[in-house]
C-alpha cells in the first residue's frame, strides 16, 4: 500500500470518527418507546441504550396481580431495548453507507454506542 493510499485512508477514518461522536451526542437526545400488555406497560429508552421512562396504567396496579407487572415491564424493557439499538443500527449505516455491514454489538459497544 503506497503512502498516499494510507493517508487518505487514514484521513477518512477521521472524518468517520468525528461523525461517529456526533452520532452519539445526537442518539443521547433520541428515544424510543415500546410496550407490553396491550400498552399497559410503556418504557422508553434513549439511544445510549439506558432507560429512561417507564409508564405503568393504574389498573394494573394490583398486589395479587404484581407477577403479571414484572412480567410486563421486563418484556416491555427487553422491547425497548432492542428498538434503541436497532434505531444505533440505523444512524451508524446512514455515517458508513453500509461500510461497516453487520455492525455487531460488541463493536457498538466498544465505539461507547452500544449497551
Amino acid at each position: 500500500m503506497q503512502l498516499k493510499d494510507m493517508a487518505g485512508m487514514l484521513k477518512q477514518v477521521q472524518e468517520m470518527s468525528k461523525k461517529m461522536e456526533e452520532v452519539q451526542r445526537e442518539l443521547a437526545k433520541k428515544s424510543v418507546t415500546a410496550d407490553a400488555g396491550g400498552g399497559m406497560v410503556k418504557v422508553t429508552a434513549n439511544g445510549k441504550h439506558e432507560l429512561v421512562k417507564i409508564e405503568i396504567e393504574k389498573d394494573l396496579v394490583n398486589p395479587d396481580e404484581i407477577d403479571m407487572l414484572q412480567d410486563l415491564i421486563v418484556a416491555a424493557a427487553n422491547k425497548a431495548l432492542a428498538e434503541s439499538a436497532k434505531m444505533v443500527q440505523e444512524e451508524i449505516t446512514k455515517i458508513t453507507g453500509g461500510m461497516m455491514g453487520g455492525a455487531n454489538l460488541e463493536m457498538l459497544k466498544e465505539l461507547g454506542l452500544g449497551g
